[in-house]
């Protein structure tokens, strides 16, 4: 993993670009994406979807993960 990430950073640099890394303890699946709102039983590996009880959106568990990853990269570039 450490060699990919460094090619990885190796060749974004070469492009002007920045590798931004997202921690690794970031509970993106557990966010809604839509208002914030933590779901503590979405760490269940089991709960594929749920529906957050806050603003009543339908989230796929690995769309809504992603959507929040993208989310904190751009919040950390900004930063």
């Amino acid at each position: 993993w450490g060699m990919f990430t460094g090619f990885l950073k190796y060749k974004l640099e070469e492009q002007g670009k920045k590798l931004v890394k997202v921690d690794k303890f970031f509970a993106s699946s557990q966010i809604c994406s839509v208002c914030g709102y933590r779901n503590a039983e979405t760490r269940k590996l089991a709960v594929r979807e749920w529906d957050c009880p806050q603003c009543g959106t339908h989230h796929d568990r690995d769309v809504n993960a992603a959507v929040n990853i993208r989310n904190e990269g751009m919040r950390l570039v900004v930063a």
